[in-house]
């Protein structure tokens, strides 16, 4: 059976809607809730990788955290991001859906249709 795992927020509706369409399809998921659990540095890199993204399109560039830490992600290094998001995991773009060899970010929600 297929297994993806999400880092989920069961305050987000999009976090919700994309875990309701990997369940519709009878695929088990496991549920990182990241806000309580954060990725560590290594695993976030590797979601990047599986994403094919910088760090900085990773951010949630709405969190007023970004301004409260002020945070310019144009001038911030990659290596620094991904610290500020493990210290910090509200700044994580949410939800994200893996599997061993590829990731989306679930916005919209219907993007998990990729790896279904």
């Amino acid at each position: 059976m297929m297994v993806l795992s999400i880092l989920h927020n069961p305050r987000c509706s999009k976090s919700r809607k994309t875990l309701e369409i990997i369940e519709n399809h009878n695929i088990e998921a496991e549920i990182i809730l990241y806000l309580q659990n954060p990725p560590s540095e290594t695993e976030l890199k590797a979601l990047l990788g599986k994403l094919g993204i910088e760090a900085s399109n990773l951010i949630r560039k709405g969190e007023s955290i970004i301004k409260d830490l002020n945070i310019d992600l144009s001038s911030t290094s990659d290596d620094d991001l991904i610290s500020m998001m493990v210290e910090h995991p509200v700044l994580i773009e949410r939800p994200i859906v893996y599997n061993d060899t590829s990731a989306i970010i679930g916005r919209p929600p219907e993007n998990v249709q990729e790896l279904i």
